[in-house]
């Protein structure tokens, strides 16, 4: 199993449960650190942080598996298959590697860009069913090096999705949820956090105006975008406003 679930940290836990609530998410556990919120598509978990830290309003990309020793297994056997056909091989052919983190056992996937990112064993499979179907949660990989990142996420299982342009963008969804995007970006690599929904946005643009969050919407060449406050402005890695895009399938 691949699932998306970035994890965030915030000085305002409560102001960002009341946004993924607004959003249509739920949730599903709470076990002092890790507070998780199920979407229709994909999970985010929220984790405290030091108001005014270097981690407060910073997101890391992150994905749950069912059984981290054979997801790391399969992601290596997919990067030297790929590195023979290629004729590379060599340092990149093992990205995956067992690691344990402060909450366990856990996988880390390393990008030719220098970026790592961690799989965790998801504690439950099923999304929650009360959560918006039409809300899927969005992890965003920023990096110089798109191609590298691309690779790196097809060793993983991501499933690549049609983009409406041919840049350097590229778009993945995951078989259990979410979706990762792969954007260019000068300097080091970085994660972003994002959202889609999959219809019109103005039910819930009035579902979160009713919360009592500001709420802008511009409109692009491929769809709308709903621009909420983010609960994290002010903070150092804190954008102002949290992204809603409208998930347009390519036809």
């Amino acid at each position: 199993m691949l699932r998306v679930r970035p994890v965030h940290f915030t000085s305002r836990t409560e102001s960002w449960k009341q946004l993924l609530t607004a959003l249509g998410m739920v949730q599903t556990e709470d076990d002092g650190g890790w507070q998780v919120f199920d979407s229709g598509a994909g999970r985010l978990a929220l984790h405290p942080a030091e108001a005014g830290s270097e981690q407060d309003g910073r997101t890391v990309l992150a994905v749950e598996v069912g059984d981290v020793a054979e997801f790391a297994r399969r992601t290596n056997l997919s990067a030297q298959e790929n590195g023979a056909q290629e004729g590379t091989g060599g340092a990149t052919s093992q990205p995956a590697e067992l690691v344990t983190a402060d909450h366990g056992e856990a996988c880390r996937i390393s990008a030719p860009d220098g970026f790592t990112f961690l799989a965790d064993k998801a504690s439950h499979t099923a999304q929650c069913a009360d959560a918006d179907a039409a809300l899927a949660v969005v992890a965003v990989w920023y990096t110089a090096d798109p191609e590298g990142a691309v690779r790196t996420l097809l060793h993983i299982g991501a499933r690549p999705r049609p983009v409406p342009d041919n840049d350097e963008t590229a778009d993945f969804t995951a078989k259990n949820g979410g979706v990762l995007l792969v954007r260019p970006a000068a300097g080091a690599s970085r994660s972003g956090l994002g959202f889609e929904y999959d219809g019109g946005l103005e039910p819930l643009r009035e579902r979160l105006t009713t919360a009592g969050f500001g709420v802008s919407v511009t409109e692009e060449a491929f769809g709308s975008t709903l621009h909420v406050a983010n609960p994290d402005a002010g903070s150092p890695n804190a954008p102002a406003t949290v992204w809603v895009s409208q998930h347009r399938p390519m036809g």
